[in-house]
């Protein structure tokens, strides 16, 4: 069951469009103190991600390690994101026009992690880094391809 107390943490954000360290600690020690254990509550820390931009770096640790932790070693088979569960962190990743800087390092460490990868979730991370190069250089970024963006 998804925690009330969580829902009320993210509209508070939402309302500030801010994320403070004492936020961050606050989600770590009271909210999830066991991490995520909801792919709901790993989609709205994603999208979160997305929506508010003023963001204290320590949420960008907090929210790659709970991530990654729970894609990784929570969901079963331990160690293996493969099939329908790299196809839904794809597109949690990519929703909204795009990865995040975080959502790739979220991609990332789950390809340094995890024992295996499927295919998917490597043609993403490259098409991801490909774009933030384009940007880099001012080029136009290209468009994630339906599969890998979210509806």
């Amino acid at each position: 069951m998804l925690n009330k107390n969580f829902f009320r943490f993210v509209d508070e954000i939402l309302d500030r469009q801010r994320i403070t360290a004492k936020d961050v600690a606050h989600l770590q020690r009271e909210i999830l103190p066991d991490g995520i254990a909801f792919r709901e509550e790993a989609d709205v820390l994603i999208a979160l991600d997305r929506a508010v931009k003023d963001q204290d770096a320590s949420f960008a640790d907090c929210l790659v390690a709970m991530v990654v932790d729970f894609v990784v070693w929570g969901e079963r088979p331990t160690g293996i994101v493969r099939g329908e569960d790299a196809h839904w962190l794809v597109t949690s990743l990519g929703a909204g026009g795009g990865p995040t800087v975080n959502a790739l390092r979220i991609g990332m460490e789950v390809v340094r992690e995890a024992q295996q990868v499927d295919e998917v979730l490597l043609a993403f991370l490259l098409r991801g880094q490909g774009n933030r190069l384009r940007r880099a250089v001012g080029e136009p970024a290209k468009a994630m391809p339906r599969r890998f963006a979210a509806a």
